[in-house]
């Protein structure tokens, strides 16, 4: 799978660990990701997770996919060859890029760990991806990533 085949498309990468508990919580209590892949599947944005967490299996995602009805795979990156190449600290964390290819933004989902802040929550993908597909220039473009640190292959 290339970038270039979604030439003109948003993309949303997002890094993912079955096992962390920020990630259970975006999937179990919140849904966001489902949630926010399926609001803005038809406004050309194509959404993909990635795990890079190096004693996962592609059996595991597949599984994680089918039970949580993912509308977008479950990439594997086991050598954690992509996710260093972006900088991916944590899951999960965030990275859209614009119909042009570039990154446009990188952080956290949101300003809510686990859901901890009541007030005030602003949802940091979701703004940009309004943004973007309103043709906004994204207006918070970087973010601290909160989460479980990515597991890399030695």
């Amino acid at each position: 799978m290339s970038l270039s085949d979604y030439k003109g498309k948003i993309v949303v990468l997002e890094w993912f660990n079955l096992d962390c508990p920020f990630v259970k919580y975006h999937y179990d209590t919140a849904t966001t990701m489902v949630d926010l892949a399926n609001r803005y599947k038809g406004k050309n944005v194509v959404w993909l997770a990635i795990n890079s967490t190096g004693n996962t299996t592609p059996k595991e995602n597949k599984k994680f996919t089918r039970k949580h009805k993912l509308p977008y795979p479950i990439l594997d990156d086991r050598s954690g060859e992509v996710g260093r190449t972006y900088g991916a600290k944590t899951t999960p964390h965030i990275y859209i890029i614009d119909r042009n290819g570039f990154v446009v933004y990188k952080g956290a989902v949101d300003n809510s760990p686990m859901g901890g802040q009541k007030e005030g929550v602003i949802n940091y993908v979701d703004k940009a991806l309004a943004e973007l597909t309103a043709n906004r220039q994204v207006s918070i473009q970087d973010t601290e990533p909160y989460g479980c640190s990515v597991k890399y292959a030695q």
